[in-house]
C-alpha cells in the first residue's frame, strides 16, 4: 500500500489552512500524549472537511462558468442539490485506500485508482525437491468387495472354476454300489411301485430309515429306473455343486466377494463334499436343502417378519429328507434373528419365531399325512449307543474337517475385533455392532461342533465322515472370511490363502479317497446272478448290494442281512443273534451263503462254525478285492 498523497483540492489556499489546521491539531496532540494516534487524525480531518463544507453549503451557488470568468471557487452546488468539490476543473482524486476512506462520505464525485506496488527484488530460487527413486503407482478402486456389475461377473466366473474343480475331484472316485446307495435305490424301487400300482411294501421302509422313504429313494429310484447308478450319483453332484452355490450367495450377503469365494474354495474341496458329490444317498439333498433355507433366511433380512417364511419349506424338507438335519434347524432359527437385528433392533425375535412356528407347523402337516415314522427314533432321537472312544472321533473330526474349522474361529476372531478390513473405506453401509458380529461368529462356527458332540455322546462313529459336512457348511462362511483376513487388503499375502486351500485340498483327497473305498461287488453279483431264482433264501453280510443289483432275479424278503436273525432249529429250539445264524447253517436253511467277515464279525465266525463239517455246503467261489482297509475276498458257498 501506498504512503498518503494530498488531495488536489488541498492546494486551494482556504481549504490548505483547514487542512493544515488538522496537520497542527494532530502535531499538538502528539507533542502532548508523546505519540499520533490514526483515528484522531482522520477525526480531525474530517472535522475539518464537514466546517468546510457547511460553510460552502451558505455561501451563493457558483457555477464553474464563473469561476474562470470571476474569482476562483473551490466548488460548487449541483442541479441536484449535492456539492461537488472541483480544482481547476478536475475532480477529487486519491491514489491510497485510507484517504479515500476518509474524504468520500463528503466528496459525492471522489474516486480511488490503486498505485501498483514497486515489483520485489528476485530472490534466489529455491531448489526444487529431489524425487524419489520409485513412486508407488495408485491403487484403483478394487472390485473384490464393491458389488459392481464387474465384481459379479469376476464373481461368477471364479465360481464356475470352483465348482468344475468339485465335479472333478467328485467324479474322479468311482466303484459299484455302496451298501446304503443300494439300499436307498432299492427301496426306491418298491416305493415308486407302491405310489403307481399299489403294490404292497417288502417291508417297512420307514420303520428304520434316517429320512423318509418317500422322498428321497423315490427320487432315486425313479433316476435309476433310467440312467442307472451312474445317473443317482450324478444327481447328488447337482445337489452338492448347487449347496456350494447357494454357500457363495449367502456368504457374499453377510460379509463380501472375497469371503464368498473362500467360503466355496474351502468347502468344495473337503473329503465330505468330495464323497458325498458321488454318493447316491440322501445327505447331498438335505445338505442343499439346508443350504437353500439358510440362503433365504439372509435374503431376506431386510424385508418384513412374514418373509422369513420362504425358508420354512426347504428346512422342513431337509428334514424329512434326512432326520439329523433338525440338529441345525435351531441354527436358522437363531440365525434370522441375528442377520435381521441390525435392521430391525429387538423386532428381529419375531422373526425367528415366525420361521420356527413356521418349520414346526409344515413338520407336524407332514407327519400327519406320513404316518407312524419309527426310523426317527432308532436313527436319530433314540438311536442305539456304539463303543467308540470319545478321543478317536475327535481325532477323526479334526482330520476330516480340523482346517476349515480352524480357518472359521480365526475369521470369527478377527470380525470380531474388526468389522472390516479397511481396504475400501469408500463402500457405503454401517458394519454391524461388536455384539452381533460375535453372535454370528459363535453360531455359524460353534454349528461345526454339533455332528462331531451328538455323535460323541452316541459312542459310535458311523457316517461321521458324511455328518462333518453339515456342520462345516454352515462354518464356511467365517472361513471364507478368515481366508480373506489372512490374504489381507489388496491381496497383501496371496501366499497364506493359497496354502490353506492347498493343505484342505490335498487332505480331502485322501481322505475321501479313503472313505470312498469299498468293496467292488461285480463278480460277485455276476456269479450270484447264475445260481439265485426267485424260490431260494439267500444269506449275505451286506445283503441291500445283491439285492439291489439282482432285483430283477430276487425279492428283497428272499435276502437276509447279517445283523441279527431269530430262528426256530429242526430241533424246535429257538435261537436268537449269532447263535441262529450257526443252527440255520446247520439245518441248511439257505440256498447260498455271501461272507466277507468285515461288516459283522461274530456272524462271520458264526457261519464258519455252522459250516464245519457240513455236508449241505460246498464253497463255489472266491473273489478277492482290495479297500483301504486292505485285502480281502468274497466267499460264496452254494447249497449242493
Amino acid at each position: 500500500m501506498s504512503d498518503r498523497t494530498t488531495p488536489t483540492w488541498a492546494d486551494d489556499s482556504e481549504l490548505h489552512d483547514e487542512y493544515a489546521y488538522g496537520q497542527q491539531y494532530g502535531q499538538a496532540d502528539q507533542q502532548q500524549y508523546g505519540h499520533t494516534d490514526g483515528s484522531e487524525r482522520r477525526y480531525a480531518q474530517q472535522e475539518s472537511l464537514r466546517q468546510y463544507a457547511q460553510q460552502a453549503r451558505s455561501r451563493p451557488q457558483t457555477q464553474p462558468d464563473q469561476a474562470q470568468a470571476g474569482g476562483y471557487q473551490p466548488g460548487y452546488f449541483t442541479e441536484t442539490g449535492s456539492w461537488r468539490f472541483d480544482v481547476h476543473g478536475r475532480t477529487s482524486e486519491y491514489t491510497d485506500q485510507q484517504a479515500y476512506d476518509t474524504f468520500a462520505p463528503f466528496d459525492p464525485y471522489a474516486s480511488y485508482t490503486a498505485v501498483e506496488p514497486e515489483p520485489a527484488a528476485p530472490t534466489a530460487a529455491e531448489p526444487e525437491p529431489k524425487k524419489p527413486g520409485y513412486t508407488l503407482p495408485p491403487v484403483a478402486e478394487s472390485s473384490w468387495a464393491v458389488d459392481t456389475r464387474r465384481s459379479k461377473l469376476l464373481g461368477r466366473g471364479v465360481l464356475l472354476c470352483i465348482l468344475l474343480v468339485q465335479a472333478g475331484l467328485s467324479l474322479r472316485l468311482h466303484g459299484t454300489a455302496f451298501q446304503d446307495e443300494a439300499l436307498y435305490i432299492a427301496a426306491g424301487h418298491y416305493e415308486l411301485a407302491n405310489l403307481l400300482h399299489g403294490t404292497k411294501l417288502p417291508v417297512d421302509f420307514a420303520a428304520y430309515f434316517s429320512g423318509h422313504p418317500k422322498l428321497y429313494p423315490v427320487l432315486a429310484g425313479a433316476v435309476d429306473s433310467y440312467f442307472g447308478l451312474a445317473g443317482v450319483r450324478v444327481v447328488s453332484l447337482l445337489f452338492m455343486l448347487g449347496a456350494t452355490a447357494l454357500l457363495y450367495a449367502l456368504t457374499r450377503r453377510l460379509f463380501n466377494l472375497r469371503a464368498a469365494l473362500g467360503a466355496a474354495a474351502l468347502f468344495s474341496v473337503l473329503q465330505s463334499t468330495m464323497v458325498l458329490g458321488n454318493f447316491a444317498t440322501y445327505d447331498a439333498a438335505a445338505i442343499f436343502l439346508l443350504g437353500l433355507s439358510a440362503w433365504a433366511v439372509v435374503r431376506t433380512d431386510r424385508m418384513r417378519a412374514v418373509a422369513v417364511l420362504l425358508a420354512a419349506p426347504p428346512a422342513a424338507l431337509a428334514f424329512g429328507v434326512k432326520y439329523a438335519s433338525g440338529l441345525y434347524i435351531p441354527t436358522l432359527v437363531v440365525l434370522a434373528v441375528i442377520t435381521a437385528h441390525r435392521h430391525r433392533g429387538i423386532r428381529a425375535l419375531g422373526r425367528g419365531v415366525v420361521l420356527g412356528t413356521g418349520i414346526v407347523a409344515l413338520l407336524g402337516i407332514g407327519y400327519w399325512f406320513s404316518g407312524p415314522l419309527g426310523g426317527i427314533s432308532s436313527t436319530t432321537t433314540d438311536r442305539a449307543k456304539g463303543t467308540d472312544a470319545a478321543t478317536t472321533m475327535l481325532q477323526h473330526s479334526a482330520e476330516w474337517g480340523g482346517l476349515v474349522f480352524l480357518a472359521a474361529l480365526g475369521g470369527t476372531i478377527a470380525y470380531v475385533v474388526r468389522g472390516r478390513m479397511g481396504e475400501m473405506p469408500w463402500i457405503e453401509g454401517e458394519t454391524p455392532g461388536r455384539l452381533r458380529r460375535a453372535a454370528l461368529g459363535v453360531v455359524l462356527t460353534g454349528t461345526a461342533l454339533l455332528a462331531p458332540a451328538y455323535q460323541i455322546h452316541l459312542h459310535t462313529e458311523i457316517s461321521l465322515y458324511k455328518h462333518v459336512g453339515f456342520g462345516l457348511f454352515f462354518a464356511a462362511p467365517l472361513a471364507g472370511l478368515g481366508m480373506a483376513r489372512l490374504v489381507g487388503p489388496h491381496f497383501r499375502h496371496p501366499q497364506l490363502g493359497i496354502l490353506l486351500y492347498v493343505a484342505t485340498l490335498v487332505f480331502g483327497m485322501v481322505q475321501a479317497q479313503r472313505a470312498y473305498s469299498f468293496p467292488d461287488s461285480t463278480q460277485m453279483t455276476a456269479y450270484l446272478r447264475t445260481v439265485v431264482d426267485k424260490k431260494g433264501t439267500y444269506l449275505a453280510e451286506e445283503q441291500e448290494v445283491p439285492a439291489y443289483y439282482l432285483r430283477d432275479k430276487t425279492n428283497w424278503t428272499q435276502w437276509q442281512n447279517a445283523y441279527f436273525m431269530d430262528y426256530r432249529g429242526k430241533n424246535g429250539k429257538e435261537y436268537t443273534g449269532p447263535a441262529a445264524f450257526r443252527q440255520a447253517v446247520r439245518d441248511g436253511k439257505f440256498d447260498a451263503i455271501v461272507m466277507h467277515g468285515n461288516v459283522s464279525p461274530a456272524t462271520y465266525e458264526a457261519v464258519k462254525e455252522g459250516l464245519k463239517n457240513n455236508s449241505h455246503y460246498r464253497l463255489a467261489a472266491v473273489f478277492p478285492y482290495t479297500t483301504s482297509s486292505g485285502e480281502s475276498a468274497y466267499r460264496i458257498w452254494v447249497k449242493r
